[in-house]
């Protein structure tokens, strides 16, 4: 695209101009042409900086998940191969379950920036407020059997807890299976879905939503988001959507890659480095029973294992866990 052929000559100018003479030629188009792209570029929300005699140069990038400024320097070599973005949906697993259906390869990554219909576990709701998030759904084709998939969740879990902590600094805790908490509060959930045969996956949809920006006041309570928790402990920057979704892929395929290569054994290992649970008296809520425990460990498939109030072990697989302390 002629967009992209532009901001990628813009970009490596850095802080220098890069002559209109310059674009014509790498991009092939007038003058008049270039004009009408940069008019396009600044509707979008790029800052591009006009000089009659030194050409153009690029201030500033919107922060918005744009395909080509997610890929822009993005170290992976699958995930985020191809980038589809959309304003409003319905709901981002949804879409990339449908195009996973029709061959979509490996890594591709849907995002948006309001979801009407996001999607929590057990048929909840994911509210999606429009422009402060991350709402995200990648396509995998793993080679491992349906009952594996719950290491999946545990390992995109690790890979978002990273993640956020390498850009914020902020202590993000992972609640199983699939929330990321800071200071108790929730700031992001995972959804993964399946497509499987008898013995193997089809596909898998990992679903991702943040609360970046997000007004705590748009959110339900007992959720907050990266820029109230930063506010909290007196930093008032907004975090980059697109800076975070970057390292949200980047850490997700080292994650997956590592279990190609090496097991489930070391994801373990970090998530107990980052769990807000082990240790912790918790209600374990299933549909036919409720129980209280301690959290005792992760077993090596990915069940949280319980010590019972009688001193007996519980694994537990699924269900809903409620924090008690």
């Amino acid at each position: 695209m002629i967009d992209e052929k532009i901001l990628e000559v813009l970009r490596g100018g850095k802080d220098s101009y890069v002559s209109g003479e310059e674009l014509c030629k790498i991009a092939g188009i007038s003058r008049a042409a270039i004009w009408k792209h940069m008019e396009k570029l600044r509707h979008e929300g790029y800052d591009i900086e006009a000089s009659p005699h030194l050409g153009y140069r690029l201030i500033s990038i919107p922060d918005s998940l744009i395909p080509s400024e997610i890929k822009w320097g993005l170290k992976t070599t699958v995930l985020g191969r191809e980038v589809i973005s959309y304003k409003k949906v319905d709901s981002t697993n949804d879409i990339a379950y449908a195009l996973a259906e029709k061959g979509i390869k490996e890594g591709s990554v849907i995002l948006a920036d309001e979801q009407l219909k996001g999607k929590g576990r057990q048929g909840r709701v994911w509210v999606s407020p429009p422009k402060g998030g991350i709402y995200m759904s990648c396509v995998l084709r793993p080679e491992m059997a349906p009952a594996e998939i719950p290491k999946i969740t545990l390992l995109a879990a690790v890979a978002v807890a990273k993640a956020i902590r390498q850009l914020t600094g902020l202590d993000a805790m992972i609640k199983w299976p699939n929330d990321i908490l800071i200071n108790d509060n929730k700031v992001c959930g995972i959804l993964t879905e399946m497509k499987a045969e008898q013995d193997s996956i089809v596909f898998l949809i990992v679903g991702i939503g943040i609360n970046v920006n997000t007004p705590i006041k748009n959110l339900p309570k007992g959720a907050s988001s990266l820029r109230q928790e930063l506010r909290a402990r007196g930093m008032a920057e907004n975090v980059s959507r697109v800076e975070l979704a970057r390292k949200v892929l980047e850490a997700l395929e080292e994650h997956y890659i590592m279990l190609r290569e090496k097991g489930f054994g070391p994801i373990i290992e970090e998530w107990k480095t980052m769990s807000a649970m082990v240790g912790a008296q918790i209600k374990v809520v299933l549909p036919n029973r409720t129980f209280d425990g301690l959290v005792h460990d992760i077993d090596s498939d990915g069940s949280l294992v319980i010590r019972l109030n009688s001193g007996m072990l519980q694994k537990v697989s699924s269900g809903d866990v409620v924090m008690v302390r």
